[in-house]
């Protein structure tokens, strides 16, 4: 492993651990969202402007490995804060009606990472195509709960992170 690659894998490791602190404490969950979000595109900028090439060796599949748990982590806590930051209590009955969010949304950015890594595009479209099928009948079924619009804002933060995350993967040094 080369020194740009230790320093990317360390700085996509410290974004894992705020993840896991933010998910396992509920105090201060917006602030470690926000290093997790910081730590995340700090690497992503820097090897963007810095235009590296991917390298060849196991250090790219360690990164690769990292940022697929960094997606499949960090996007609970990122999507939970989203939904802090533009629900109102009204709309909280909606996380009560779509069970089984955190888990679907976990292997949905698992989903959209490995599609985008593996440069699979109909991939993505199938993943999001099941979610929206396998949602489709709680959704129809209920009145003004605030769940459809739960269910976009979770699924678009989702979906972006993993992408963000599959960037991380793919622009690695």
């Amino acid at each position: 492993m080369s020194a740009e690659q230790i320093a990317y894998l360390v700085t996509v490791s410290a974004a894992i651990a705020c993840a896991a602190v933010g998910v396992a404490v509920p105090r201060g969950q917006r602030a470690w969202a926000v290093a997790t979000v910081v730590l995340m595109v700090v690497p992503l900028t820097v090897t963007w402007i810095g235009d590296s090439q991917s390298g060849s060796d196991s250090g790219v599949h360690v990164i690769a490995m990292a940022a697929g748990l960094l997606a499949v982590l960090g996007g609970g806590l990122v999507t939970t804060q989203v939904f802090t930051m533009v629900e109102s209590e009204a709309d909280q009955r909606a996380g009560e009606v779509l069970r089984g969010g955190a888990w679907i949304g976990g292997l949905e950015r698992l989903a959209v990472f490995v599609t985008l890594l593996a440069g699979w595009g109909p991939g993505l479209a199938i993943v999001l195509a099941v979610k929206g099928l396998g949602r489709y009948p709680e959704l129809r079924n209920q009145e003004d709960t605030g769940a459809a619009e739960r269910f976009i804002i979770g699924t678009f933060t989702s979906v972006l992170w993993a992408a963000g995350c599959a960037a991380l993967a793919i622009l690695a040094p």
